[in-house]
């Protein structure tokens, strides 16, 4: 068996720089007029390590963290990305390195970066665990952590361990002078300062590579030469590995032989005319790309294929790794292609991306919803109670769920914006698995928003794993004008959720407003999609008979396979129908569990805000309504997971 397709843990480990990205988010701005950023995680081995393990690779990334927020946030997001980072140390005396960046015209970001004494230039060969780098078929070493001592020693210390257990070592030159001190802070951009110590940095380098990858500069700066045909013949003379050569637009040519003296005479993949939105991070992208080809014992024009393709992602979005394409992305992309020039303005691209790209898995969803405004209101003016004790129930809610939850997954909550930010804050300290928020106005028909109908000037405020839930009362069979209205407002809900990067969920109820048979609310769901609106979920009242949950499913899987499935509303009926409702989807499986409000809560929240029960003695009965929903609901599924 070849090294490279040797059984092992890991596939790729990437070893390097590993840091916050502030992307500015004013296109055609300097970065002097930036107003806000976006945050990422960046740095050529850290993009490295999200962009392989998005194409399917097990990936890990050897560097360091700082102990702080910035150092966590980098740690989370690599791990919800599939990376492992059982080598990412945390150092406690460094900060975590950033780099501020902007998009101020085509081909040209300037970039600062707030790297002094960062953690990742700590980076020490006691670092480097041997059982660990020999789990691994490849490492991937990176040019900046040549340019000091003791991260150059790791890095050798890396590439030794991964020949001596017959892994390939990968060189990515990613030359920024700037790191190497050649270049003033303000230059965080340019690519190329000649320097005989660098390049001889690099030359010792080559001898152990199995792969090298390269832009133009990058070529001659690890050569020490001043033209390009000369820089590939010596590396040649210095290295017998696979030499690839990054052109930008042009794609890339590959040499896994003597270099000709007619450059265009090497390995062409396929290449992707494309806009160039941001050149940032397309080298990372195009290395991930390659290696996903390279290690799966693809050919060489397959494999620079698919790191073409994935540079014309990268350089078709904003941001650096989380801009990355998925396997399924790159797949779809290759058969399909784009009528788009900007990729990221292609809706069925968009889609699968944002799809195989969501934060977390959540297969089940027991809700206990408490979203409910003028509901509460009605009940508080019947206690004679004032309005401002609603907040504090709504408290008391999250606490109910708690109780039930015990910290198991599977379990999240509906609250609101006009009453429920106390509650969110209870919320906050939890381990839920979702949240919901509506955004829609109570009993607006057409569907109106509450506090502004410019929805995405309220979402950029919520975190980034709240749930948008836009209830809307519609019946297929409604007027056309009606319809249309409606359905151009969930569009609008849609776009705003898309554009500010925030979950989905569709509620609709026709039950009120017409009679609802087999075929209802299938109908409701084919229009809501060929309103080109694809919700991350469905929230949908009970149905009459199987018959009418095997056309919801039908329709969903015809116009979404991504959707994350349904779950059941209550509409307050009493606990016993909700159960019977749970066994009518026995044989649903799309449907993932429940949004139950009223039901639950109701019994408890006018004697609370009357006075008549304690806190305790509300979050006991409410505890109570809610846990045997939840036990219902487990033993129904129970047999279908069995």
């Amino acid at each position: 068996m070849s090294a490279i397709a040797r059984e092992a843990a890991l596939d790729v480990i990437s070893i390097g720089r590993c840091s916050v990205d502030l992307y500015g988010q004013q296109i055609g701005s300097r970065l002097e007029d930036i107003g806000s950023f976006a945050k990422s995680v960046g740095g050529c081995p850290a993009n490295i390590a999200v962009g392989t393990a998005r194409l399917g690779l097990k990936s890990a990334l050897l560097s360091r963290v700082g102990d702080e927020q910035m150092g966590r946030f980098i740690r989370e997001q690599l791990e919800r990305e599939g990376v492992d980072t059982a080598a990412l140390k945390t150092d406690r005396e460094r900060l975590t390195a950033l780099v501020l960046l902007a998009v101020e015209r085509e081909g040209v970001s300037p970039m600062i970066f707030y790297r002094a004494d960062c953690a990742d230039m700590a980076l020490e060969p006691e670092d480097v665990d041997e059982a660990f780098v020999a789990s691994a078929r490849a490492v991937v070493v990176t040019g900046t952590h040549f340019s000091r001592e003791n991260t150059a020693a790791a890095q050798r210390r890396a590439m030794r361990i991964m020949k001596q257990s017959g892994g390939k070592v990968v060189f990515d030159i990613d030359y920024r002078p700037n790191l190497w001190g050649l270049a003033g802070h303000a230059e965080g951009f340019g690519r190329y300062v000649k320097s005989d110590r660098v390049s001889s940095q690099m030359k010792a380098v080559l001898p152990e590579c199995d792969l090298i990858v390269g832009t133009e500069e990058e070529v001659l700066i690890a050569s020490g030469e001043s033209d390009l045909l000369t820089a590939l013949k010596t590396i040649r003379a210095l290295s017998p590995a696979t030499v690839v050569l990054k052109r930008g637009a042009m794609g890339c040519i590959v040499y896994d032989g003597p270099i000709p003296d007619d450059l265009e005479d090497g390995i062409v993949g396929e290449g992707f005319p494309i806009e160039v939105y941001n050149v940032l991070g397309a080298g990372d992208a195009f290395m991930s790309g390659f290696l996903r080809g390279w290690l799966a014992g693809e050919s060489l024009e397959t494999a620079a294929t698919w790191a073409n393709a994935c540079g014309a992602f990268a350089v078709s979005r904003l941001l650096c790794s989380p801009e990355y394409p998925t396997f399924e992305e790159l797949l779809y992309f290759l058969e399909h292609g784009s009528e788009h020039r900007a990729l990221r303005k292609d809706e069925a691209i968009s889609h699968i991306h944002w799809a195989t790209t969501r934060r977390r898995d959540i297969p089940s969803m027991m809700v206990l919803a408490c979203d409910h405004r003028s509901q509460i209101e009605k009940m508080a003016d019947r206690a004679g109670a004032d309005r401002s004790r609603i907040p504090d129930f709504k408290v008391l809610t999250v606490k109910a769920a708690v109780k039930v939850a015990g910290g198991r997954p599977g379990y999240g909550m509906l609250l609101d914006e006009k009453y429920g930010r106390k509650a969110m804050e209870e919320f906050s300290k939890h381990p839920f698995a979702w949240l919901g928020r509506p955004v829609e106005l109570p009993g607006s028909r057409p569907l109106r928003f509450e506090f502004s109908q410019d929805l995405g000037s309220q979402l950029v405020d919520w975190p980034v794993d709240h749930c948008i839930k836009a209830l809307c009362f519609y019946h297929p069979d409604d007027e056309p004008s009606l319809r249309e209205e409606q359905l151009a407002a969930i569009r609008r809900a849609y776009d705003a959720s898309r554009r500010v990067g925030r979950e989905l969920l569709i509620e609709i109820i026709a039950s009120k407003h017409g009679p609802v048979d087999d075929h209802t609310i299938a109908r409701a769901i084919e229009a809501v999609y060929a309103a080109g609106v694809k919700p991350d979920w469905w929230k949908l009242e009970p149905q009459a008979n199987a018959r009418a949950w095997k056309n919801i499913e039908e329709a969903i899987s015809r116009n979404d396979v991504y959707c994350r499935g349904i779950v059941l509303l209550g509409l307050n009926a009493p606990l016993d129908d909700l159960k019977k409702a749970f066994m009518a989807v026995a044989d649903a499986p799309m449907v993932k569990g429940f949004a139950v409000g009223r039901s639950i809560i109701a019994n408890a929240c006018e004697p609370w805000l009357a006075g008549r029960i304690t806190d305790e003695e509300a979050i006991a009965d409410m505890a109570e309504r809610f846990g045997a929903l939840c036990d219902a609901w487990l033993a129904m599924r129970a047999p279908i997971a069995a």
